[in-house]
């Protein structure tokens, strides 16, 4: 699913418009990426770092999500 399929289907199941579909999407994928760059310490001064985000995301999915999917 791309960006443009899940923007359709948020404007169908919330009945919204594409426009605000549009923007809850960008929200979504903007706090991503946010939450993606975290501070770090750097081990030899101790001083805080902030690490940038990683290229590859890392996700794991909950029970109820594995329990959907599985069934």
């Amino acid at each position: 699913m791309n960006k443009l399929e899940l923007i359709s289907a948020l404007k169908t199941e919330a009945n919204i418009s594409k426009a605000e579909a549009a923007k809850v999407v960008q929200i979504f994928f903007d706090n991503m990426a946010d939450a993606m760059a975290y501070t770090g310490r750097n081990p030899k001064t101790g001083a805080k770092v902030t690490i940038k985000p990683k290229k590859l995301p890392f996700f794991k999915s909950g029970k109820e999500l594995k329990d959907r999917v599985d069934y």
